[in-house]
């Protein structure tokens, strides 16, 4: 999860973030100020406007208009294209707990799919005032003006965002366990040459995955060298695991960083007569539907993916109160066992 946000590349002007530092309040408080709530004390302030003053920051539409725009909309910002959204259950269970959350307010949820102009229509749309907040799934490394449209407006991100700052509020489960979690299952039931399926790496999930692999492996003194990359899709893990098996004929298990790309990785053993587990032991991740609609149900880490869509959304709507968040929200994983390992 590298790059260059935290650099050069962030703007220079004074947030609502650094004057809360300097002032040494919570930015809800900053918030407050600016839109003139009166139920900050006069000494509180009269210390955030002198912030204000010392730094020459211009409060901005949305934090002019944070405690009171009405537009009652929040949007759910998917950088990736409808094929994947639609094709992965993933993203159904998230929409789920978001859905689950908002029908206890009032507030809509709109729905941006981005794939081809991230860093522009769509950061154009979330900057015009039309929504008050918005949830950001699947962020790549690359998307950077969404990553910086969370120091403007109310943004939760599911996943812990690449080039991570202090202010980035998200919801994630802890990828580096979970992928420990899988290997250590794969060498538990006695495999020796184990690979791995991992999902793209401008995105911390499948690195982190991929680095659980990797240390449950240097643990276990066994070589961590049979890594094929995919894309999170079943065409791209049909092609990466023909790719593995072609370079690696003696893997006897495969770690694959999601219960879709394991349905993909699934076919290309039966098509090679490769059995599963006798042959070839498989460990999926998300225990997402697709890991009990297969041939062969799968052995998976769970995720609790409809809970991470809601606490996505409760804590959006208690940002948009007013309220102080927690930051960095991490969610358990466990293993759940079924037939391929």
């Amino acid at each position: 999860m590298t790059g260059t946000i935290g650099s050069g590349a962030r703007s220079s002007a004074p947030t609502l973030e650094m004057v809360a530092r300097e002032a040494n309040v919570s930015r809800a408080t900053v918030s407050r100020v600016v839109n003139g709530s009166p139920k900050v004390s006069p000494e509180v302030v009269r210390v955030v406007n002198a912030a204000i003053a010392k730094l020459n920051y211009v409060p901005n539409r949305a934090a002019r208009s944070l405690a009171s725009r009405t537009s009652g909309a929040i949007a759910l910002v998917v950088p990736e294209d409808t094929r994947m959204f639609f094709g992965d259950p993933y993203f159904a269970a998230i929409v789920q707990g978001i859905t689950r959350r908002l029908d206890d307010s009032e507030y809509l949820l709109n729905l941006l799919l981005s794939t081809s102009d991230p860093n522009r229509k769509t950061v154009r749309y979330l900057r015009s005032g039309v929504v008050d907040g918005a949830l950001v799934v699947s962020h790549h490394e690359g998307d950077h003006q969404l990553h910086e449209a969370a120091h403007e407006m109310p943004i939760v991100f599911g996943g812990r965002p690449p080039n991570i700052t202090e202010t980035d509020i998200f919801v994630d489960v802890d990828n580096l366990e979970g992928g420990m979690t899988a290997t250590e299952r794969l060498i538990a039931v006695g495999r020796k040459r184990i690979g791995t399926i991992t999902g793209p790496l401008d995105m911390p999930a499948a690195v982190d995955r991929l680095e659980g692999f990797r240390r449950s492996m240097a643990t276990a003194g066994l070589p961590s060298d049979a890594v094929e990359s995919a894309d999170f899709t079943v065409a791209g893990a049909v092609a990466a695991t023909r790719r593995l098996l072609d370079r690696e004929p003696d893997v006897d298990a495969i770690f694959v960083a999601s219960d879709l790309m394991a349905t993909g990785a699934l076919a290309v053993l039966r098509e090679r007569g490769r059995h599963v587990p006798e042959d070839v032991a498989v460990v999926g991740y998300d225990d997402s539907p697709a890991a009990t609609s297969s041939a062969i149900p799968l052995t998976t880490v769970h995720q609790p993916s409809e809970e991470m869509g809601y606490l996505m959304a409760d804590l959006l709507l208690r940002l948009l109160a007013g309220e102080d968040v927690p930051h960095r929200n991490i969610m358990p994983t466990r293993l759940v066992r079924r037939a391929s390992a």
